[in-house]
């Protein structure tokens, strides 16, 4: 007999993520085989985990054609050496794609339709461009319904400019720089390199090499490096490399789990899932997306944003964070926002995004048990965010730093 269920975020790993591109460290390496090493990681960490009852594999991807393509979750499920009588399906919601994995899943152990599942994405924008292999219709811009800017990401951005002119270039500036110091003072802390699993690669020339951090980080940024680039998007614009998130090869993998299955298999969650929520907003101004989203998962968790003590905002850009944070009114530099970096200095695998938020999160919270709350959204292409809000289950009621 179906249950209602508590859902539980149990654990998460993701690949190192690398540059996109022929000089990035994943251009000999296949994407499905990037989600497959996170999930031999991740089910290697939880061995108390049995293969055979997992209900589900989600995994999402934005590129879903070539190695992407053929039921990412069915196929990856097969190739990791999960048991033939476990399915799979594949997913998209573009850069919410990992994120809406979880939702689902979420939903259908909420429900207690599944006990057990699998829920990730990947990413491999070297081999697969965000909108490569898109057709969009002509009617979008025939019909005027979408802007055709609304296609660009950085067009998008500068929109966000446009629209907020208390949001300037140099608070963006600053706002990338920090996340570069911040990404690097968390790896020199050893904060990120528990969750990552290694993966074996191969360069131009045949050599075998080993992947274990990511690639694309720049930790000596400075203000002035930032004002000098160029802004691609817009002459004399306000967007620049410096403040965007690189085009990025990865993969993640979470088990999610429900109350019954965690107490039948003695597992140790990390997190239960409070709310989620994703809301629609227009495409050509797409990065104010998780402003609706959160304001939506907050009401139907009962709580208000006074009562999130942790943020794991996905930078697809440094103005569309800001303009999230100044919705709120919460600082540029407030503590509880990105303690570790983000998108602008690790990379933004695209639909495996979601999930490196709450593999970090689940991180945070496990060092601090005064916190308990955690908020982990995200902006999606074609005018869409996601919100998904956390409890932490080190939760001990005292009340600590803010």
């Amino acid at each position: 007999m179906a249950e209602l269920s508590d859902v539980y975020f149990v654990d998460g790993m993701r690949t190192p993520f690398g540059r996109a591109g022929e000089k990035g460290m994943y251009w000999n390496t296949r994407s499905d085989d990037l989600a497959v090493k996170a999930t031999i990681g991740l089910m290697e960490r939880n061995p108390a985990v049995p293969t055979d009852r997992v209900d589900d594999v989600a995994i999402a991807a934005t590129s879903q054609t070539g190695e992407q393509g053929l039921t990412l979750g069915r196929s990856v499920a097969i190739l990791a050496g999960l048991p033939q009588t476990v399915p799979g399906f594949a997913i998209d919601r573009m850069c919410a794609g990992a994120m809406t994995s979880v939702a689902m899943m979420g939903a259908a152990i909420g429900s207690g339709m599944y006990d057990l599942a699998l829920a990730g994405g990947v990413e491999h924008m070297g081999h697969y461009p965000i909108g490569g292999n898109a057709d969009p219709n002509p009617r979008f811009v025939a019909e005027k319904m979408v802007d055709p800017g609304a296609l660009n990401m950085g067009v998008t951005a500068e929109r966000i400019f446009d629209r907020f002119p208390q949001l300037t270039k140099e608070r963006s500036d600053r706002f990338g720089m920090l996340s570069q110091h911040k990404a690097q003072a968390a790896y020199e802390a050893g904060r990120f390199q528990p969750d990552l699993v290694p993966v074996a690669i191969k360069d131009a020339e045949g050599s075998w090499g080993l992947a274990t951090e990511d690639e694309g980080r720049r930790p000596q940024t400075t203000m002035a490096d930032l004002a000098a680039l160029k802004t691609p998007f817009r002459p004399h614009g306000r967007v620049t490399a410096g403040t965007s998130s690189p085009l990025t090869d990865g993969a993640t993998m979470s088990i999610v789990a429900g109350g019954r299955a965690v107490k039948e298999f003695g597992l140790r969650p990390k997190m239960r899932m409070v709310s989620f929520a994703f809301a629609g907003v227009q495409p050509e101004i797409m990065g104010i997306g998780p402003i609706p989203s959160t304001e939506k998962a907050l009401a139907k968790a009962g709580l208000t944003i006074a009562d999130i003590g942790l943020f794991e905002l996905n930078e697809a850009f440094a103005v569309q964070v800001l303009s999230l944070l100044d919705h709120f009114g919460i600082a540029d530099d407030d503590p509880r926002v990105n303690q570790w970096g983000g998108a602008i200095a690790l990379g933004h695998p695209l639909a495996a995004s979601g999930v490196r938020l709450m593999i970090q999160l689940a991180a945070q919270f496990a060092e601090r048990p005064d916190v308990r709350y955690g908020l982990t959204a995200m902006c999606v292409g074609l005018g869409q965010g996601g919100s998904v809000i956390w409890e932490n289950l080190h939760y001990n009621g005292k009340k600590g730093k803010r």
